[in-house]
């Protein structure tokens, strides 16, 4: 299997996947470019419904590679920020994608694949899948949002054994504390990603991109200004043709047909 990252486009379902399996898809700038390209077609074609990112050789992501960050004490701390921001460009991409964005976690997440799969609207993670946020370790701090993630999704006692141990979490306790979104066999992983894009894809596509927006929103606005984020939101979608199916389908008892 080839370094880098490959694009496969089925049924209005765009996966991007990370194709470093020798290492298990740690991350590699050739894989931040499939990110960011896939994820600005997603955004600009209508036939793309919502994303899947997934990893070969049955493991989601093992984050930064410890030899690369060996050459990176090298740089200036002005390089080495830029190379930080290589990877907070990729978690701005997934969070302010218009399109929801499914992480399919097989084996574990790791470090700042972890950091990925948090930034994703769902993950759906297998049995036996482990989240790691191990940074500690190795005399480093978490980037990629993952402190902000894990507090956010989880009691402050947890993030901080993950945080500061380097305690690795299963997906079921994940599941449990609300983090993950699905938890499925490990043979499944990937196909139900995929159903779950798929039933996104029958959706309101203007109302769950407004939905994605007002989710981010809620996380770092005033609670007043996110009430006026909301009502013109919601007014917007009102006057919109989806409203008016999806209104209309409810008075009538039956499904809506979005597209």
């Amino acid at each position: 299997m080839s370094v880098g990252f490959r694009h496969e486009v089925s049924q209005g379902v765009l996966t991007i996947w990370n194709c470093n399996a020798s290492q298990r898809n740690a991350l590699t700038p050739e894989y931040y470019e499939g990110i960011n390209s896939g994820l600005a077609q997603a955004a600009s074609q209508s036939e793309i419904h919502a994303v899947v990112l997934a990893g070969e050789g049955g493991f989601f992501c093992s984050g930064g590679n410890l030899n690369a960050l060996k050459k990176r004490r090298e740089l200036s701390v002005a390089e080495r920020r830029d190379k930080v921001e290589g990877l907070h460009g990729i978690i701005r991409a997934i969070r302010t994608c218009p399109k929801p964005v499914i992480a399919a976690v097989e084996g574990g997440a790791a470090g700042a694949g972890l950091s990925l799969a948090m930034a994703c609207d769902l993950i759906v993670a297998g049995e036996s899948a482990k989240f790691t946020l191990a940074y500690v370790k190795a005399g480093l701090t978490p980037d990629g949002g993952a402190s902000h993630a894990l507090m956010q999704a989880m009691p402050r006692a947890t993030a901080a054994r993950m945080a500061l141990l380097g305690t690795p979490l299963d997906a079921a306790r994940m599941y449990a504390l609300g983090a993950v979104s699905e938890l499925v066999p490990d043979s499944d992983v990937l196909s139900r990603s995929c159903d779950l894009a798929r039933q996104l894809g029958q959706g309101p596509e203007q109302a769950i991109a407004q939905i994605k927006f007002l989710l981010k929103d809620a996380e770092t606005s005033d609670f007043d200004d996110h009430l006026i984020a909301e009502r013109n939101t919601l007014c917007d979608a009102l006057g919109a043709d989806e409203a008016a199916e999806g209104i209309r389908a409810f008075l009538e008892k039956r499904k809506p047909v979005f597209r």
